[in-house]
């Protein structure tokens, strides 16, 4: 396999990405507050992206059902298709496009389904109505003992699920079908089911959170029958031409602290899994990350374990690779391997591929603080006659100090990860509005003043109305709002 960062891979549906590095998926925060289309702000913060020649580029995630929001402000996908509920996506993807140095970047729209995740309050839904879920479990049941404070914010935001019948299950399928649909019809290269993090599609495939007995049961020939299904559907819908990509955790069937025995049941598990997935042969692409609101390592942004192995992943994901190359199935059609984690620095993103870790390099958070990444790391391949030489400095200085916050608030890793999201999501904001401000000038500085509490503060009460609207309600939103600061995403 070909280790430069800028040589072009084809997925297995045909499709070209014209070089590895890709703009993986994180939370934005922009939307109206009980969820909608794509805005200007989304406008203004991938113009930015767009410019600098990206591989491929996946939105945040975009929720299949308004009633299963995540933090309230997320994209969601129209009940209908006309062209006024196509326009705003249209827009979108044609500026992810762009035309950066003649790449132009796969853009790639992320479906999600917040299942037993979907809070209270801002979730979309009225008081007291649960949300979807495989079993009637409530996050964080099946990790007790955290702690007086985490247990009860974990009660008090979320509601024991209701259990999903089987009408339930096909409507949520063709929800999905419907996003996909919408992402062709508005230009879109594909789409990346979100099936990580504790989401409903993980939730499905995860002991601790179905307990079925039927056909949707986590029984080895029904733990990966929602995806399957949803995926074949979508299938039916697209050209062949389409991508399909899957996001899946690896942190989800490996217990922290666990035993040995535990740790490899868990492994083999997963393995399991994708090589499933693998042989359905309609992927293009899995990402491997990690973590669930139960268990929110994909939050966490500093820590001894980063520090020592830069991709959290890479290990695993190099099994995955081998194993899938190992496969009888025909080399074409084997998914490729999108590894997100921890991935800071040119030095680490060549030996991610040399060593056969991945085929596709995700950056999120490095993507923010260095939009232009593509760009630099061009530069640095004219310059540097062995990228091997490659400095391990990272892209950008990342804001650990800032980020630290009281005793009782790191003790708590839902809150605890919620400093550094909410830090990450008002330095998106603070691009978007340059652009749409002051449309190919380059950002401002990053920020490296605003404090980790500011952020969350920030993430919530946040205002873009007209400067003749009424204070009332602005004053009547932040009290609202002010019941999640301590929330996270």
């Amino acid at each position: 396999m070909d280790c430069n960062v800028f040589t072009p891979v084809q997925l297995p549906c045909g499709r070209i990405a014209e070089n590895r590095l890709v703009k993986a998926a994180m939370y934005e925060h922009m939307s109206n507050f009980s969820g909608g289309p794509p805005n200007d702000f989304h406008y203004g913060l991938y113009s930015e992206w767009a410019k600098h020649g990206w591989g491929m580029v996946i939105t945040g995630n975009v929720q299949v059902s308004p009633r299963h929001l995540t933090l309230g402000r997320d994209i969601v996908v129209p009940t209908t298709l006309n062209e006024d509920d196509l326009r705003p996506f249209e827009r979108l993807a044609e500026i992810i496009h762009g035309d950066a140095d003649h790449t132009r970047s796969l853009a790639i729209l992320q479906l999600s389904h917040a299942g037993r995740q979907s809070p209270n309050l801002i979730g979309g839904r009225p008081p007291f109505i649960a949300p979807l879920a495989p079993s009637p479990i409530r996050v964080g049941a099946s990790h007790p003992g955290r702690g007086a404070i985490a247990d009860l914010l974990f009660q008090t935001l979320f509601q024991v699920p209701k259990a999903m019948t089987t009408e339930d299950i096909f409507h949520v399928q063709s929800s999905f079908v419907r996003g996909a649909v919408l992402a062709h019809k508005s230009g879109f290269d594909g789409v990346q089911l979100h099936a990580a993090h504790g989401y409903l599609l993980a939730q499905f495939m995860n002991p601790k959170s179905n307990i079925r007995s039927d056909d949707y049961s986590i029984a080895p020939e029904n733990v990966s029958r929602m995806l399957f299904e949803t995926v074949e559907a979508i299938r039916k819908e697209v050209p062949s031409t389409f991508v399909i990509g899957i996001k899946i955790n690896s942190a989800d069937y490996v217990t922290s602290g666990g035993s040995e025995g535990a740790n490899q049941h868990g492994e083999q598990r997963i393995l399991d899994h994708i090589r499933t997935i693998a042989s359905w042969g309609l992927i293009d692409f899995i990402e491997i990350s990690g973590g669930d609101y139960e268990k929110p390592d994909f939050l966490m942004s500093s820590g001894p374990q980063k520090s020592d192995r830069q991709a959290f992943f890479a290990q695993f994901s190099q099994v995955v690779m081998k194993d899938l190359h190992r496969s009888p199935a025909a080399f074409s059609s084997i998914p490729l391997i999108l590894l997100t984690g921890g991935l800071r620095s040119p030095f680490h993103l060549q030996i991610a591929l040399a060593s056969r870790h991945a085929d596709l390099l995700g950056i999120g958070r490095g993507a923010v603080l260095c939009p232009d990444l593509p760009r630099i790391l061009r530069l640095k391949t004219q310059n540097v006659a062995f990228p091997s030489l490659w400095d391990e400095n990272p892209f950008a200085h990342e804001p650990e100090a800032v980020l630290r916050a009281s005793n009782w608030i790191s003790s708590v890793k839902l809150v605890g990860g919620s400093v550094g999201t909410a830090w990450y999501t008002i330095r998106m904001r603070d691009v978007a509005v340059s652009q749409i401000e002051n449309p190919g000038v380059d950002p401002p500085p990053v920020d490296y003043n605003r404090g980790g509490l500011i952020s969350v503060f920030k993430l919530w009460v946040w205002f873009h109305f007209s400067k003749t609207s009424s204070r009332v309600p602005r004053i009547f939103l932040a009290l609202v709002v002010a019941i999640g600061v301590l929330y996270y995403h």
